[in-house]
């Protein structure tokens, strides 16, 4: 079982994510619902997602990420911002080429009192390697180092 959560929350204009913990593959069906439900409202004039409480992140979660920088600047030429306060989660963000794709800010910003945890959602096995295999295939696209990286993992989803 997970330990950790994603809250959010949406104040004056701006969509908050904050993920809290160990952020896995578990919650990564409520995160794709809620970056399906930010850019269905398309009115709004930022996104930040705050890791400054995270500690650890998985691949699909951060192929989600990926997802929802690729979407913000295809449906509103906006990039969101990424707010970490840890060394490794920020030498992770860099590694995958998230300074890229996001504005990465090392400053913690105030955080929205209205924040809360996204539902669970029970998902099929079969809807979870979908999500898993879309999240991976970004993170590849994202670049070299990353392709190298998920070719054989995105190959064996497939083949499934």
């Amino acid at each position: 079982m997970s330990t950790g959560r994603i809250q959010f929350a949406e104040q004056d204009g701006t969509f908050v994510l904050k993920f809290v913990g160990e952020v896995r593959l578990t919650l990564c069906s409520a995160l794709d619902a809620t970056i399906e439900r930010i850019f269905t409202a398309l009115n709004f004039n930022a996104i930040v997602i705050d890791l400054t409480e995270t500690l650890s992140i998985d691949s699909t979660t951060l192929g989600l990420l990926a997802k929802l920088s690729i979407l913000s600047r295809q449906k509103i030429g906006l990039l969101p911002t990424v707010v970490t306060t840890q060394e490794d989660i920020t030498r992770l963000l860099e590694s995958m080429g998230f300074d890229q794709v996001f504005n990465i800010i090392g400053k913690p910003i105030p955080c929205p009192d209205c924040l809360t945890d996204l539902p669970s959602q029970d998902q099929t096995e079969e809807v979870v390697r979908v999500k898993v295999l879309e999240a991976h295939k970004i993170l590849m696209g994202l670049n070299d180092s990353n392709h190298e990286a998920f070719h054989d993992l995105v190959h064996a989803l497939e083949r499934h």
